[in-house]
């Protein structure tokens, strides 16, 4: 359903040397995103894990087309939305097949809208002409699809608990039916006891829906509980991709097994990997070079003369590594 292919992302950054004096002329980038490929299934969810900065929001910006990319291909259900301008994509009919709920369901929300505007209005733009009676039928069955009592509708944002919030970001989200549902850390706001509910309605829309999800968090918990497959990015790469109970109990990749070691516990873990040093600059970052280098406790000349790229270890599991950990 979603092919991505060698996405890039550089943002330009100003130099510190005034034009007129001598030094480096050469341009400066950021690179956010470096030549990521990946691929989802229909009906399958995806997590997209990795520490901040690494280039997670970037990388699904861009596949929601709220960027341009610097090079690289989307192709969604067969068709390239890559070449079709930010501008135009606003209005493309691929835009309703593509939806995303944002991360703070407060600042997504527009403050003059009732929860009935903010439903209904991806329909107004992208979906059949309905009148007002058809759009009220239509809100109505997206507020108790996702659990938000009708007679709500009427409220603005700031007469909203923040778990209702999120439930009438979500019924936004699903109102033309999409096929891929991109999550930007959807539960990051809100309290613990609402999180939990929230992840049980996504799990469920999933089924009933049958849509995919790219599922962004920094909580490797709640990947585990909603993601099929997992993906991990590293400063604007990807450095290891499989099933979640491969990557969960047989990480291969020196910075996964940090993150998964890092996972808070109620017992003590003797066994947390510590990643230390500093991390590499993104800005012009040597192309030759492990991104890793310098904090991997595995890193030697080897890993600073060639980058490595990802590379199968079985049919399901891809490790970018010179050095992965054998399989157990």
């Amino acid at each position: 359903m979603l092919q991505v292919t060698n996405l890039t992302k550089h943002f330009p950054v100003a130099s510190k040397t005034p034009r007129w004096l001598p030094g480096d002329t050469k341009a400066q980038y950021l690179h956010a995103v470096d030549s990521v490929d990946l691929t989802i299934q229909p009906g399958e969810s995806v997590g997209l894990v990795g520490e901040s900065g690494c280039g997670k929001s970037t990388l699904i910006r861009l596949i929601s087309r709220l960027l341009e990319p610097t090079a690289g291909t989307i192709l969604f259900n067969g068709a390239d939305i890559s070449q079709a301008p930010v501008a135009d994509f606003a209005h493309s009919p691929y835009r309703a097949q593509l939806q995303m709920v944002f991360q703070d369901p407060s600042d997504s929300l527009n403050p003059s809208f009732t929860a009935f505007d903010t439903i209904t209005e991806p329909i107004r733009r992208l979906g059949a002409p309905k009148d007002r009676q058809r759009l009220k039928q239509r809100a109505t069955e997206l507020a108790q699809q996702v659990g938000l009592p009708p007679d709500l509708l009427r409220r603005f944002p700031h007469q909203l608990s923040g778990g209702q919030k999120a439930r009438v970001g979500i019924a936004r989200a699903i109102a033309l039916n999409p096929t891929l549902l991109i999550l930007d850390e959807p539960t990051s706001a809100l309290d613990v006891s609402v999180q939990a509910v929230i992840l049980h309605l996504l799990a469920d829309l999933r089924e009933q829906l049958n849509m995919s999800y790219l599922f962004i968090s920094h909580d490797l918990n709640v990947v585990r509980l909603l993601c099929d497959r997992i993906l991990v990015m590293y400063l604007s790469k990807l450095v290891e991709t499989g099933p979640v109970d491969e990557i969960f109990n047989r990480p291969r990749h020196p910075y996964t097994q940090a993150l998964i070691s890092a996972i808070p516990a109620f017992e003590a873990n003797p066994h947390r990997i510590p990643l230390t040093g500093e991390p590499r600059s993104p800005i012009n970052p040597s192309p030759h070079i492990c991104r890793l280098y310098g904090r991997c406790p595995k890193g030697d000349e080897h890993c600073q003369q060639t980058a490595p790229t990802l590379q199968p270890v079985n049919d399901y599991h891809q490790v970018a590594c010179h050095y992965p950990d054998p399989p157990q």
